[in-house]
């Protein structure tokens, strides 16, 4: 698969999947042509189980609404997809003070206030690329409201809401810093607002210095503040596709900087994690895992959750652009042939969401997470897309 012609190929079945076998199922079960935004509460099988509106899934879906037009094809029914998702977000999705709602109603009332500062994330995530698409001041204006909102709170992790994953007392999370670092970085891409690219940048340190033990080849979903490593359980816990998926964030916002050395160590993260994330018996990555083989303090570890595949198989294709290194090419073909051969639902269009170790399907790994959202697949087979591209030397 080092020739253009087969990276053509791939090209072409990664545009097909994504047109005909993804996006179809959030088009014919999922828009919400009356009040606008997405019914996110979808079984596999595209039956609605409740119209209330989970207000990360709103900003997933704009973002990925918006880079469709961006970033595949142009089409401009992605943007009249995206206007009303976008209308939703501005019209009612933040409360008084600031902070973003959980839950909506089917008609914008709300429905349960702020629980999660990922909530926030996705919401600012989803309005820059929209207004990358639209040119829409006010969704700009709100993303840069969002970010002065939160950036202060991001200090503490003692105080921070992050249902359904919430922080230990006395420990620092992974999870805000890396994706506050990468929607801080697109949104001083939008803007050009060097403080917002500053603290992008502080976040993406705290991670590359804190969480990331290059001698222990493992990113550490909790530490103590300050980076310290805690003996417990949720202190020796890593989660093997959250480490790749913020490996790659971080090669973005260090690409800007030109910062070859943290490069290097995120792409050496990739591959570390998938060595010690893969399921050597039944094949696939681990939900999570304990660094020194204890019981990992997470959600159905053993799981074989569709989302840590589809961010692996980015950031292999990105890696391997990048270094040209065979190890990458390696471990894309595993993983894809892992996932498209056990994750694709024919019948009814898009992925199945999670199954366990052996790879049956099983219902939602996070209990009273009962949503489903278009984000992580497409987002994957679109950057992708992006870099097949170069790779088979298409414009």
């Amino acid at each position: 698969m080092t020739e253009p012609h087969h990276f053509n190929g791939l090209l072409k079945f990664y545009e097909h999947h994504l047109r005909e076998q993804v996006m179809p199922f959030w088009i014919d079960h999922c828009i919400d042509h009356e009040y606008g935004g997405l019914t996110n509460c979808v079984t596999d099988e595209g039956v609605v189980q409740s119209t209330d509106k989970w207000l990360w899934s709103q900003g997933r879906a704009l973002w990925v609404f918006s880079a469709l037009f961006n970033d595949f094809d142009g089409d401009d029914r992605w943007l009249e997809i995206a206007h009303p998702i976008a209308r939703l977000l501005i019209e009612y999705g933040r409360c008084p003070d600031g902070r973003w709602a959980f839950i909506l109603h089917r008609d914008g009332s709300l429905a349960e206030g702020p629980r999660s500062i990922y909530v926030d994330a996705f919401a600012m995530y989803g309005l820059t690329e929209y207004a990358r698409a639209t040119g829409d001041t006010r969704a700009t204006e709100l993303a840069v409201e969002t970010f002065d909102n939160t950036s202060p709170r991001l200090y503490d992790h003692s105080q921070l809401q992050t249902h359904p994953h919430p922080i230990p007392p006395g420990m620092q999370s992974h999870g805000p810093s890396m994706i506050f670092a990468l929607c801080y970085h697109e949104l001083a891409e939008l803007t050009g607002e060097t403080r917002i690219a500053d603290r992008a940048l502080e976040l993406a340190e705290i991670i590359m210095t804190q969480h990331v033990k290059p001698d222990h080849q493992l990113l550490y979903e909790l530490v103590r503040p300050g980076g310290a490593i805690d003996d417990s359980d949720a202190g020796q816990t890593f989660v093997p596709g959250h480490a790749i998926e913020s490996m790659w964030f971080m090669e973005r916002i260090y690409r800007d900087r030109g910062c070859d050395d943290r490069i290097n160590l995120a792409m050496d993260m990739i591959r570390w994690n998938l060595e010690k994330g893969w399921d050597a018996e039944y094949g696939g990555l681990f939900l999570a895992r304990h660094a020194r083989g204890g019981a990992a303090a997470w959600h159905q570890p053993d799981a074989k959750v569709w989302w840590p595949h589809t961010e692996a198989l980015f950031a292999l294709l990105r890696a391997y652009s990048l270094r040209r290194a065979e190890w990458a090419l390696q471990w894309y073909r595993k993983i894809h042939d892992y996932a498209f051969d056990r994750y694709p639902n024919h019948e009814f269009g898009d992925w199945r969401q999670n199954l366990d170790r052996q790879g049956n399907t099983i219902p939602v790994v996070v209990k009273g997470l009962n949503v489903k959202d278009p984000f992580h697949l497409p987002r994957a087979l679109i950057y992708g897309i992006h870099e097949l591209r170069r790779l088979a030397n298409k414009p």
